[in-house]
């Protein structure tokens, strides 16, 4: 699949601004941390229950945190691929990706059909564990 010129730039912003966004998100959640937000609450707490939620609070915020860097990591690869030429190909397959996909999901490096596959043979290997 031979990306044109326009829909590479198209591609190149929407990937970029989606970094952006994630970047700015925690930003946005490690001032919390920074700035004592987090202590303020902490200080303010009155029972065990309350400290119960500050746990889940940071927990959260920890888990969101570690997603998006793996979010980030992914958007890099598709940015590394469009620029190499190879962006859109399914990595089991070789068969394009289909733009739909990639609309909804613009990291994906499978087809549907082989992320199905994939999706099948986890759970059967789950439930055999």
């Amino acid at each position: 699949m031979k990306i044109d010129d326009e829909r590479k730039d198209r591609l190149k912003k929407m990937l970029n601004k989606m970094k952006e966004q994630i970047i700015q998100e925690d930003r946005e959640e490690m001032k919390k941390f920074q700035t004592g937000e987090k202590r303020q609450i902490v200080e303010a707490v009155m029972d065990d229950a309350d400290l119960s939620a500050i746990d889940i609070s940071e927990d959260i915020s920890l888990k969101q945190l570690s997603t998006h860097r793996d979010i980030l990591k992914k958007i890099e690869e598709a940015l590394r691929k469009l620029e190499e030429g190879t962006y859109g190909i399914c990595e089991m397959c070789g068969d394009e990706i289909s733009e739909q996909r990639l609309k909804i999901l613009p990291f994906a490096i499978y087809c549907r059909d082989c992320q199905e596959k994939i999706e099948i043979s986890e759970k059967f290997e789950g439930e055999e564990g």
